[in-house]
């Protein structure tokens, strides 16, 4: 998108033809996001309304369309009145809220469906508590959390994942997402680099750009993080902290290799910088693919670990814990208290309570038996949607997949249709760091579907690819 200052011809209509050619040439695909005005102004150090003035003229031609608020979207052969509507469901779901009907195939929540909720063993827990406790257990526990529980959690740890952390620096939270905001709160200053996987958590990133931070995304492979890129860049920007999730990433559903685990903390100390390890997917290992988490091999105290218990248990509870390196608890513990003072009491020793029980660990074998079954039905019937050039990682834990469309078929252009018929899924391009970037991915996932909803949805998503899949499309014979 260059511009000649020296031109006759006036900036606007330069780049005006510019992105027209590249629209026109494919260069840009349908749907694809153009530059922010401010930062494309900086780009070509022009004026904004330079930028404004081209992008309205691609509009009026009809080459873009607006979005307020989102910004200006190259027009697709399908827009109609629906298209915006349907695309800012998807700027909402960026930023962590999903809009479907009640009627809808739920390929886009990893949360659990409700019929799974422990509720009896949950309920006794709670009962227990209050006949044991009385009114005392509604009083406030400490900031960190409510003692008992803390060493349970301790006991858990190294029961399932041969990790070695003492209770006092475990703190408890309300949620994963709330110990992603307390770090950030306390690491964070305008203008600090943080390092993400990328693509990753649409959610984090938007916790770490509030605090003013400039987030870099690392690419992730099927092993884990490209380690040669981080240590070049860690070499150039100096990161506070690299976020990421270790096992059954999301979206790409990817886990790290115990190579990648030991390049990653050697790079942390070598670079000084911490390391944000989001799990909430380590227990969910099918097929005798048991994962632990990289805080298992973390000798020197540079993982904060973070383990939200409410996303395979009930997601409403919000519950979950993080593990902190000692030069930073006075810190984490006061950004806690100004952030609610202290997560439920009542919840956490019903929670302690559940842990001693042992109900845990049935909870978890039960819920890997119900999703062995739907992991095995959603991949056997993906296989059956190869033949129209999709590819897919297996991952064989989480609750998602991770697919990779056919190049002529953009992911927010399936999400569109499919959202017609009443099955929704996520577009890839919601988690990458550049939300200019093109992605064709799209990412389903089957912790709130039946085994027949499976089926029927995946049935939708192959009629939607019919539409536009040309297996000649790229095929070329001699005229004579």
């Amino acid at each position: 998108m260059l511009v000649d200052k020296n031109s006759n011809i006036p900036l606007y209509i330069q780049l005006y033809n510019n992105i027209k050619k590249m629209i026109e040439k494919n260069e840009l695909k349908e749907g694809e996001k153009l530059p922010s005005i401010r930062s494309l102004s900086k780009k070509l150090n022009v004026n904004n309304i330079t930028i404004v003035n081209a992008y309205k003229m691609l509009e009026k031609e009809g080459y873009v369309f607006s979005i307020k608020g989102s910004g200006t979207y190259v027009k697709p052969e399908n827009y109609d009145d629906n298209y915006i509507e349907n695309n800012k469901d998807i700027k909402l779901m960026a930023e962590g809220v999903l809009s479907i009907s009640k009627e809808s195939i739920n390929f886009a929540s990893v949360s659990p469906t409700p019929e799974l909720f422990p509720i009896e063993e949950f309920k006794q827990s709670l009962m227990e508590v209050l006949d044991r406790d009385k009114g005392n257990a509604f009083v406030y526990p400490e900031i960190n959390g409510y003692e008992p529980f803390r060493k349970s959690i301790s006991s858990f740890l190294n029961k399932s994942y041969n990790m070695d952390v003492d209770k006092d620096q475990i703190v408890i939270i309300s949620g994963g997402q709330q110990g992603i905001d307390i770090i950030a709160k306390i690491l964070v200053s305008p203008g600090d680099y943080i390092f993400v996987e990328n693509p990753t958590y649409s959610a984090a990133i938007a916790s770490f750009k509030s605090r003013g931070a400039k987030i870099i995304g690392i690419p992730i492979l099927e092993d884990g993080i490209d380690v040669n890129m981080l240590d070049e860049y860690a070499k150039k920007y100096k990161p506070k902290f690299l976020y990421m999730m270790t096992n059954f990433q999301s979206p790409t559903t990817y886990s790290y290799s115990e190579e990648k685990k030991k390049e990653l903390l050697y790079l942390s100390e070598k670079h000084n910088f911490y390391i944000i390890e989001d799990d909430f997917l380590t227990d969910l290992h099918y097929h005798d693919n048991k994962k632990f988490p990289l805080k298992s091999i973390d000798s020197s105290d540079k993982v904060i670990y973070i383990k939200s218990f409410s996303k395979i248990f009930m997601p409403g509870l919000r519950i979950g814990f993080m593990t902190v390196p000692k030069d930073l608890f006075t810190s984490i513990i006061k950004a806690k208290h100004i952030s609610d003072i202290s997560s439920s009491g009542f919840l956490q020793r019903a929670f302690d309570m559940y842990l001693r029980k042992g109900y845990w660990e049935k909870h978890i074998e039960t819920i890997k038996n119900v999703y062995t079954n739907k992991y095995n039905i959603m991949i056997s019937e993906l296989e059956k949607l190869k033949k129209y050039n999709i590819s897919f990682y297996e991952p064989k834990g989480g609750l998602s997949i991770w697919i990779k469309l056919p190049k002529e078929i953009e992911s927010t252009y399936l999400y569109n249709e499919c959202i017609k018929d009443n099955v929704a899924i996520v577009p890839g391009k919601i988690f990458f760091v550049d939300d200019s970037i093109y992605s064709n991915y799209i990412r389903l996932s089957f912790g709130d579907v039946t085994n027949d909803e499976i089926v029927d949805g995946i049935r939708v998503i192959e009629n939607n690819l019919k539409k536009k899949y040309s297996p000649n499309s790229n095929k070329y014979i001699p005229f004579i």
